[in-house]
């Protein structure tokens, strides 16, 4: 069973890293690993995946008027006329057709996901070579800036969601970040940052929502094993962690580019590899 302290600090750390862009699982699954946690056991896999939810209620209540003006605007394309041509609707449209992928690919490989991924070695591993596509989508991103064909919020397409959606699916290896993911493949479609950023909060909705209550009812025995005290007090203190973390990126994001978290990626990922070869820690 967990231990209070145990969930205040999974709680903490889940906060802090569900939407920066260094990997969320990555980090619980270190910080589980420190606490003596067996990482790879389907309670502790499905305790991860649950206290997101408390960062998804801090995602809704941030974004709670982008959201019922985009559901609006959704509503009211389907009905036809004018409001088909609104960017909502077709904003609304790219963040739904986004969020299938990684629900199908999650459940097809869950078993994949909860068990032989969740090690360190993959961990360490996913934090440094995921990071070089970041610099690569900087890197883009600045040559269509100095061409003027960036993008706003009011430009995002089908084909843009599409492509994140497909890229996030990338973000169930831990170490890649789902973040990091998503903020990358809008950078390489020419989205602005905070355009993508937005984007990558929208669709973290369906996603990680999904995610949360499958591994509940999935692993509901289990979770009780853990403690429902412990997990309550997670999910609690993530979603106030969460919520100051959205509001520090998004002012972030606005004045800085996302390689400003690579070295600490490849830090952490080169400093897990010498641990891991050195023995000083186990991967499981």
């Amino acid at each position: 069973m967990l231990s209070y302290l145990d969930a205040i600090i999974l709680g903490i750390v889940e906060g802090l890293t569900e939407f920066l862009p260094v990997s969320s699982t990555g980090h619980l699954t270190i910080t589980e690993k420190l606490l003596g946690l067996k990482v790879d056991d389907p309670g502790v896999t499905a305790y991860t995946a649950i206290i997101q939810l408390g960062a998804i209620v801090a995602t809704l209540i941030y974004f709670r008027h982008d959201i019922v003006r985009l559901i609006v605007a959704w509503v009211q394309g389907l009905k036809g006329g004018p409001a088909r041509e609104a960017h909502d609707y077709q904003l609304a449209w790219a963040v739904i057709v986004g969020s299938i992928p990684v629900g199908i690919v999650g459940f097809l490989a869950r078993d994949l996901i909860s068990g032989p991924l969740r090690s360190l070695w993959v961990v360490a591993g996913a934090l440094i070579i995921w990071s070089g596509a970041m610099w690569l989508a900087e890197s883009r991103y600045a040559m269509l800036e100095r061409h003027d064909r960036t993008r706003g919020e009011g430009a995002v397409t089908l084909k843009d969601g599409l492509f994140l959606g497909l890229v996030q699916c990338l973000s169930l290896i831990p170490g890649v970040s789902r973040s990091g993911a998503t903020i990358s493949a809008g950078l390489f479609r020419g989205l602005d940052r905070v355009t993508a950023t937005r984007l990558s909060f929208f669709m973290a909705i369906p996603a990680l929502t999904a995610a949360g209550l499958f591994q509940a009812v999935e692993e509901s025995s289990n979770l009780e094993l853990l403690g429902i005290g412990q997990m309550a007090v997670g999910i609690v203190v993530s979603f106030v962690v969460a919520y100051a973390s959205i509001a520090w990126l998004l002012k972030f994001v606005a004045g800085h580019k996302i390689t400003a978290f690579v070295w600490y990626r490849v830090a952490l990922g080169v400093v897990l590899i010498v641990l891991l070869g050195a023995g000083a820690i186990s991967a499981t």
